[in-house]
C-alpha cells in the first residue's frame, strides 16, 4: 500500500469538488461525487495514470451524482453509495437538470450498492468507514479513513459553514445532530475535503464555525 493522494476536479456550474483518490504506488483509485463534466474527470484520471476501481457517491444531489452513470459507462466500474434514503433523489436527476436549466444532460443514477452506517469501502488497502449523516440530504454518507485521520464530508460540513437544508429532504436540526453525533467525535485532528470550497480540520470548525455554536 502506497501513499493516499487526492486530486480535486471542479465540476458543474456549482463548482462542486469532484475528488479523485488514488494510491501513489498501485495507481488504483476511486472518484467521489462525479456531478458532471465527465470529460474533465476522465482527463484527470488519465493524466494521473489511475485505474479507476469504483465511483463513490456521498448523496443524491445533481452536482454530486449527475455524471455517475456516464462515468460508469465510460470505465465499466460500479457505483457505490449513497444510503438508500437518497433513492428518490437519484431517481429524479433528469428532472432536476431540466428545472435548473443546466447546459448538460444528467441521467438518473442506479447504484450497484447502497451504503449504510457502519459499512466500509476501500481500494488498494485504503479503508474508509461509512457514516450515515442525514440532514443536507436524507441518504448522505461521509467517508472516514481512520488510519490517516482524514475524511470526505461531502456537503455535511464546510470550511466556515454547513450544508444547506432548504432543498427537498433537508432538515436543519437533523444535520446539526449528524454533525454533533457523527462528525465531531471523529476528532479535532481530522482533516477533511468537502463538497464545495476549501477543506479544513474538524477542530478548527468546532472552535470557529458559527453554525456549530452550542454543539
Amino acid at each position: 500500500m502506497g501513499e493516499l493522494q487526492a486530486a480535486i476536479i471542479p465540476v458543474t456550474p456549482f463548482q462542486q469538488n469532484c475528488t479523485l483518490f488514488f494510491d501513489k504506488d498501485s495507481r488504483e483509485g476511486v472518484v467521489v461525487d462525479p456531478g458532471g463534466d465527465v470529460d474533465n474527470i476522465l482527463e484527470a484520471i488519465a493524466k494521473q495514470g489511475v485505474t479507476l476501481k469504483e465511483i463513490w457517491i456521498t448523496h443524491g444531489h445533481l452536482d454530486h451524482a449527475g455524471g455517475a452513470m456516464d462515468l460508469k459507462d465510460a470505465l465499466n466500474v460500479p457505483i457505490i453509495g449513497p444510503h438508500e434514503d437518497d433513492k428518490v433523489l437519484l431517481d429524479a436527476l433528469e428532472g432536476q437538470s431540466a428545472r435548473f436549466n443546466l447546459p448538460m444532460k444528467l441521467r438518473n443514477v442506479t447504484p450497484d450498492r447502497f451504503l449504510k452506517d457502519g459499512d466500509t469501502v476501500s481500494f488498494s488497502g485504503h479503508v474508509f468507514e461509512v457514516y450515515h449523516c442525514p440532514g443536507h440530504a436524507p441518504g448522505h454518507v461521509i467517508f472516514f479513513n481512520r488510519a490517516l485521520r482524514f475524511a470526505h464530508l461531502g456537503d455535511v460540513l464546510f470550511n466556515g459553514s454547513i450544508g444547506r437544508t432548504d432543498l427537498p429532504g433537508g432538515n436543519h436540526q437533523q444535520l446539526l445532530t449528524s454533525i454533533r453525533d457523527k462528525v465531531l467525535p471523529l476528532g479535532d485532528d481530522v482533516g477533511f475535503i468537502c463538497g464545495h470550497g476549501p477543506g479544513s480540520r474538524i477542530g478548527d470548525e468546532r472552535r470557529n464555525n458559527p453554525f456549530l455554536t452550542g454543539l
